[in-house]
């Protein structure tokens, strides 16, 4: 009965609208310094996640956004989802995304980075038991969180947004 309960979570409508249809695949030219982009990775399950999005620079909002992710349908949904979302925020409310928004909408299960536990949740990509799936929206974060501080990198005169502790620190630009 329980493998057939956590079966049913992976079968959800939005995570299999997104995983068959993803919106938002492709990449933007990177050198463009209105383009932010964020690679991540999971190392647990062999998850890649590469996220990019272009800033309108008047307005700091975000008016496209592209992915290209290799790695389970859990993350391939995730990334899907994000680009649908991020879409006309403006840099400060995408920063605030969180994994539980992504896992709420696509019903991944939830997990606190804190209170990750390997042995959790099985991940259909390795049919392994591990933190794959838990791990997806938790990429997602990250990568949109790593786009924005590219975008700041490469804008310095951009908006600062808080992210708590992820910026990238340029110190050699800072010190010429």
């Amino acid at each position: 009965m329980r493998p057939r309960a956590r079966r049913s979570r992976l079968t959800r409508p939005a995570l299999i609208d997104h995983y068959s249809r993803p919106r938002n695949p492709g990449s933007m030219d990177k050198s463009d310094p209105s383009v932010g982009t964020g690679l991540v990775g999971a190392p647990a399950c062999g998850d890649v996640m590469k996220l990019q999005i272009k800033v309108d620079e008047k307005t700091g909002t975000i008016t496209d956004a592209k992915f290209k992710t290799f790695g389970c349908g859990s993350a391939i949904a995730s990334s899907s989802y994000l680009t649908t979302l991020v879409k006309g925020m403006r840099l400060d409310d995408a920063a605030k995304i969180r994994n539980v928004d992504i896992s709420k909408e696509l019903c991944l299960p939830p997990v606190k980075r804190k209170s990750l536990v390997l042995g959790e949740y099985w991940c259909p990509r390795s049919k392994l038991t591990a933190v794959c799936v838990v791990h997806c929206s938790m990429l997602a974060e990250d990568a949109i969180k790593a786009a924005i501080a590219d975008y700041q990198g490469k804008n310095p005169n951009a908006s600062i947004t808080d992210l708590a502790g992820t910026a990238r620190v340029l110190e050699k630009e800072m010190a010429a």
